[in-house]
């Protein structure tokens, strides 16, 4: 289907894509790290070893890679699906990325698990973030993905337990929930929040304006 609407500079996009078939597409930690490792060596205008062996997660994290092609300020990975917020910095910039991304995802992929074909379900998803409030609420709509693994019907049924709900929430390491928290960890290094307009003054605030989504009881 094609797009009602023009990727741009200076814009924010909802990006996200499934496994084929609803396939998993994050099998083990290995994979999501890999997943992470492509987030931030892709965002560059510099070629990138697809191999990438040889190295630990953490010191793929502290390669140097130049100008990056966009700002990436949130992020959610969950075992069929992924979900970014995305500002794109020059024309084509975003395009770019995301192929080289899931191009390198699939390469892996594949080999790790001795099969071919398409990994993703087609071309990557975009949508265009247009209005602040929209922005503000897909900061909070990635990062509660989460939520779905630990109480599956929870937007049918509403929250049964928002205190270990937040809980999970903080304890799942595959998001950027943490690094909002203000948790320091090599993960960080993938995102670029300065771009975004100042929704929340610390991590308790981060948390609140989440949570409250979490109170959600359906008609």
């Amino acid at each position: 289907m094609a797009r009602n609407f023009s990727i741009a500079p200076e814009e924010f996009y909802h990006v996200y894509n499934r496994g084929t078939d609803k396939r998993r597409i994050f099998t083990s930690v290995s994979d999501h790290e890999r997943f992470l490792a492509l987030l931030y060596l892709c965002n560059s205008e510099h070629s990138v070893d697809m191999k990438l062996q040889g190295s630990t997660l953490y010191e793929l994290l502290e390669q140097p890679r130049g100008e990056t092609l966009v700002d990436v300020s949130a992020y959610c990975l969950m075992p069929n699906h992924f979900h970014l917020i995305v500002k794109e910095k020059a024309d084509g910039g975003l395009s770019k990325f995301m192929q080289k991304v899931t191009t390198g995802y699939t390469m892996y992929f594949n080999k790790r698990h001795d099969r071919s074909g398409s990994l993703f379900q087609g071309r990557f998803k975009v949508r265009h973030i247009d209005t602040d409030r929209y922005l503000s609420y897909l900061i909070s709509y990635v990062h509660l993905n989460p939520v779905k693994m630990f109480e599956p019907t929870w937007k049918e049924t509403g929250i049964l337990n928002r205190t270990d709900a937040q809980a999970f929430l903080r304890r799942y390491p595959y998001s950027s929930y943490c690094d909002y928290l203000g948790k320091q960890r090599p993960e960080r290094a993938v995102l670029n929040t300065k771009s975004l307009p100042d929704y929340f003054l610390n991590g308790t605030d981060f948390e609140r304006a989440v949570a409250d989504w979490l109170t959600y009881k359906p008609e």
